[in-house]
């Protein structure tokens, strides 16, 4: 705001100067307050974007195309989720042999199959089978062998590599579970097998190990077999284990034909659902434009 001062007001004295100033600034009139606004407004010539309230044909077309966009986004995650999981990634048997046997655990879950309880059970069992008997068990599961032909030489391999003397593995048993084989192992040094009997070692490796991975209790069988052989090492009587017969079930791997047919049905209901997606929206929208 300016305010304008007559000559004689520039030679008021200083000390009436503030009385002066402001009867001046009483006598003028104030300007208006200018309002800015960060809106801009159009330019002459650009036409305003056409809103879509008053169109009937936007909104018909604004509707197909959130259909068309909600249909699509249900076929994928339905394709997604029906699709066959990865399958995993291979054992490293090489990182057991080269680790060593585990420290106050007694057990090595490379497959990732045993639960935490599990574990400390057979924690529990193994370090008070050590205390009393001096026989030292220890258990390793793997998903998949590609060094060895099967769970045997695996097993020998590992009782080799950890306990490269007679002297250190004389008192040590190793046990070896496969989950993508659904076999397993027993064996150890000379002290070990004298204390378990081979006919207990033949039972856990055909019952215990084999049956109940195939059934995928893979904690159960690792927790049987710690039993069964700690009895059989304590001199109890042995409590068997189970059949194949008793625990019969379906095959765990598919038949070529049942892949055929589940591979047929998905991709049925996949282009079911992508004709869905995008031919039954053009077809709406081709019918509401010819309503019109």
């Amino acid at each position: 705001m300016e305010t304008l001062l007559s000559p004689s007001t520039l030679f008021t004295p200083l000390r009436g100067s503030r009385r002066s100033a402001l009867a001046a600034t009483a006598t003028v009139s104030p300007r208006p307050a200018v309002v800015s606004c960060a809106l801009k407004k159009p330019q002459a010539g650009v036409a305003a974007a056409p809103s879509s309230h008053g169109d009937p044909g936007a909104v018909g077309r604004s509707w197909v195309s959130f259909l068309h966009h909600g249909l699509a986004a249900a076929a994928l995650s339905l394709a997604i989720n029906l699709a066959p999981a990865p399958a995993p990634a291979a054992a490293s048997e090489f990182d057991v042999l080269n680790d060593g046997p585990p420290v106050d655990s007694y057990v090595v879950d490379d497959a990732g199959v045993l639960s935490r309880v599990t574990k400390s059970d057979v924690k529990r069992l193994a370090r008070d089978l050590e205390a009393r008997k001096n026989i030292c068990l220890n258990f390793i599961t793997v998903r998949k062998l590609t060094s060895k032909a099967d769970a045997f030489e695996y097993a020998d391999q590992v009782l080799e590599k950890w306990y490269p003397t007679i002297e250190e593995g004389s008192n040590k048993g190793i046990i070896v579970l496969v989950t993508s084989q659904k076999e397993g192992a027993v064996t150890g040094g000379p002290a070990f097998i004298q204390a378990v009997g081979e006919q207990i070692l033949d039972a856990t490796v055909s019952e215990n190990l084999p049956v109940l991975a195939t059934d995928e209790k893979y904690n159960e069988a690792i927790f049987s077999t710690a039993r069964r052989l700690a009895a059989a090492i304590d001199g109890l009587p042995d409590t068997g284990g189970p059949s194949f017969k008793e625990n019969k079930r379906e095959s765990n791997f598919k038949t070529k034909e049942e892949t055929e047919e589940k591979r047929g049905q998905f991709t049925l209901v996949v282009g079911g659902l992508l004709v869905i997606a995008f031919v039954v929206p053009m077809a709406q929208y081709y019918a509401y434009v010819s309503k019109k």
